[in-house]
């Protein structure tokens, strides 16, 4: 039997549960793991299959990143994996620039993110000091490439043009 042992925001624990525990009875059901949650965000995973175990592992860790709890269950697709960018790679420890580097990848009013979101057909959520990608292989390692110059502070219109052409070529 495989234990994973995995530890979350305290705010985020009700997103994993769900109302009436709905949301983790499914991931349960869909995984067929065991997942035992305390109040402290520690989440503990048994499964039979290791294979499943690690998923679901992967799916509470995208939960605790931010994303919604219907996102992270695509992670049961094989084609689809996540990437978790750790903005403080980016900026000193400076908090202020921890906030103006979280604000140029969402945008003013969330229009950064939304159009990576709509060129790459992934799903893009800031939190806390990560940015977390989720979508199918190919699209999420041209995200990451993105949201990677757009921390660096390359201008956003070149790193549109670089998306398109990637997403085109993917497509050929």
């Amino acid at each position: 039997m495989e234990v994973y042992d995995v530890k979350i925001p305290k705010k985020r624990v009700a997103v994993l549960i769900g109302e009436k525990g709905r949301d983790k009875r499914n991931l349960e059901k869909l995984s067929k793991c065991k997942i035992d949650v305390n109040s402290e965000g520690e989440v503990f995973i048994k499964s039979e299959d290791n294979l499943m175990a690690y998923i679901c592992m992967n799916i509470v860790k995208v939960i605790g990143r931010g994303c919604n709890p219907d996102v992270a269950l695509s992670l049961l697709n094989e084609n689809n994996c996540y990437e978790i960018i750790n903005i403080m790679d980016y900026c000193e420890k400076s908090k202020n620039k921890l906030e103006r580097i979280k604000g140029r990848v969402i945008g003013t009013g969330g229009k950064v993110r939304k159009n990576i979101e709509i060129l790459t057909d992934t799903t893009i959520v800031v939190y806390g000091k990560t940015v977390c990608i989720v979508g199918k292989i190919e699209e999420v390692a041209i995200t990451r490439e993105a949201i990677c110059d757009i921390l660096k502070g390359a201008p956003f219109g070149p790193v549109y043009g670089v998306i398109e052409r990637k997403i085109r070529k993917l497509k050929e």
